[in-house]
């Protein structure tokens, strides 16, 4: 019953350990140190589709996550690509430079973000200064009344 669980659920156990690693920022020789195993058996564990509850609850526990998650995280597969994409030069995602040598035209104008960027704090800094004539102008009143 148990195998038919995984199959309709699309669940994958070691792509699950490996999201919840990634979410937390650690790598796989960080947390092959925190369990005692090596980096390798890491890898392997993260590449399998079943793993047997006692592997779970070790990273669970060495994931600070319930065992339950990693058990019934469902898998979506185009979370999986685009987690797994490493966008690297010649890659599906720079279809669109085919050679380096060629101008392309680029929407994304940097001066324009920074400009925003500076609209916005200026618009902050302004909000500080009112608020602090407003804490200023409460601290004159409140000595006032203690006069």
């Amino acid at each position: 019953m148990e195998t038919k669980e995984h199959t309709s659920r699309n669940t994958h156990h070691g792509h699950a350990v490996k999201r919840f690693r990634h979410t937390l920022g650690k790598k796989q020789e960080a947390l092959a140190s925190e369990m005692g195993l090596s980096q390798a058996l890491i890898s392997t564990y993260e590449q399998r589709k079943v793993l047997s509850d006692d592997v779970i609850e070790r990273f669970a526990k060495a994931l600070n996550v319930a065992p339950e998650l990693i058990k019934e995280l469902e898998e979506d597969p185009v979370t999986f690509i685009i987690e797994n994409n490493t966008f690297e030069n010649g890659s599906v995602s720079n279809i669109a430079i085919t050679n380096d040598n060629e101008n392309f035209s680029n929407t994304y104008n940097p001066i324009e973000q920074i400009l925003a960027l500076s609209k916005e704090k200026t618009a902050l800094y302004e909000r500080i200064v009112e608020l602090e004539k407003e804490k200023n102008a409460l601290l004159e009143k409140l000595l006032k009344e203690k006069e």
